[in-house]
């Protein structure tokens, strides 16, 4: 797959992702946002150390204050050629001095801040030991739509991620699949993935007959037979964004019953897609594609969410679930995913990534969704 080499983000994009976080805090009620390396880091300033440690590295933003970056000495040459440094103050710590110390001077002794999902409990026990009077909230809790609508660009970068998994699926389907191992197909999965411009691959699910009834079975030394039903889940990530596709197909002809579960988990696929418009609750995606699925008697056998959002990683808000009512604005991006599965016997699932537009939605992922034939 050729393609142009995306544009690179800019300090001016880091400083408005910045920008957009501290008006987000402040619209919270946080007094500001502490973020540890991780997602929310290189979304927000293009930075990933070469090597997590037990060192403090955290980005603090706050309303009135430049963000800073509190980074150990040795590792402030690379946070300095980060494409978002030029947007922000480094504060280097050397070995020997107290990082706690050195971030508790940018907070407010008093406030409550937001604070990534991933940093080290030993990292927020010193926070905490630094300035008692301060309290803290998850982002995911706080926060979290903060990464959800994409800009253009990002947009951009989705829909390429998207047909690099494309891509893989219309080779892995040219393939035989009957006397091989799932593991042998996910590893040629794998391969397609990298193949197609991804330089991450996060998973490739190959689930076979009766393991296609586990969801998240992944890969194992089943060899795959004549009359298998197989679930092929896939993503990863290509320039930093997300790609996650579900195909099932079929070794030879299917039964009737087969084709009847793949027919019922396609038309919940497409009322979960058809629900998505700027507006509708999050929940109305999932209620959509399950009705669908009720309604044909398998209810029971759709075990999970319909969605979950996608960007700098596979898995994040917002997500396609009964009870979330966050509305649908144009720039999210998510799966509609769902699935059926017959305990011992097989199992079924289709997976678009789509995006919300100004008036409806608009699918990345473009591969068939009718039943697929394999050898």
């Amino acid at each position: 797959m050729t393609g142009t080499t995306p544009a690179p983000f800019t300090a001016a994009d880091y400083r408005a992702r910045m920008e957009r976080a501290v008006r987000s805090a402040a619209d919270a009620g946080l007094a500001g946002l502490l973020v540890a390396p991780g997602p929310d880091l290189v979304w927000l300033t293009g930075y990933t150390p070469t090597a997590v440690t037990e060192r403090l590295t955290l980005l603090v933003l706050a309303p009135g204050r430049d963000p800073v970056l509190v980074v150990p000495t040795l590792e402030a040459r690379d946070a300095e050629r980060a494409a978002g440094s030029a947007a922000l103050t480094l504060r280097d710590w050397t070995d020997g001095k107290d990082p706690y110390a050195v971030t508790a001077a940018l907070l407010d002794h008093r406030g409550r801040f937001g604070i990534s999902d991933n940093t080290w409990a030993m990292h927020l026990l010193g926070l905490q030991r630094a300035l008692p009077g301060t309290s803290y909230a998850a982002l995911t809790d706080a926060l979290p739509m903060l990464r959800a609508v994409k800009d253009p660009a990002e947009l951009r970068l989705l829909a390429a991620a998207a047909a690099a998994a494309d891509a893989a699926f219309e080779e892995i389907r040219k393939a035989p699949f009957a006397g091989r191992r799932e593991s042998d197909v996910g590893r040629d999965l794998a391969g397609l993935l990298r193949r197609f411009g991804h330089s991450r691959v996060d998973f490739t699910i190959v689930g076979s007959g009766p393991n296609g009834a586990d969801p998240h079975h992944e890969v194992g030394d089943r060899v795959i037979r004549p009359g298998d039903m197989v679930v092929l889940d896939f993503g990863g990530l290509k320039d930093g964004y997300g790609s996650d596709t579900t195909r099932t197909v079929h070794v030879g002809e299917p039964t009737e019953e087969e084709r009847r579960v793949h027919d019922v988990v396609r038309a919940a696929q497409e009322a979960g897609f058809r629900a998505v418009r700027p507006g509708a609750a999050c929940q109305d995606v999932d209620r959509a594609a399950r009705a669908v699925i009720r309604d044909a008697g398998y209810g029971e056998y759709f075990v999970h969410r319909t969605g979950h959002g996608i960007g700098v990683t596979t898995h994040e808000p917002p997500y396609m679930i009964e009870g979330e009512e966050q509305p649908l604005v144009p720039g999210m991006c998510f799966s509609v995913e769902p699935g059926v599965y017959l305990p011992g016997r097989f199992g079924v699932r289709i997976e678009d990534i789509v995006t919300v537009t100004g008036d409806g939605g608009r699918r990345l992922n473009d591969t068939t969704r009718e039943m697929v034939v394999v050898d």
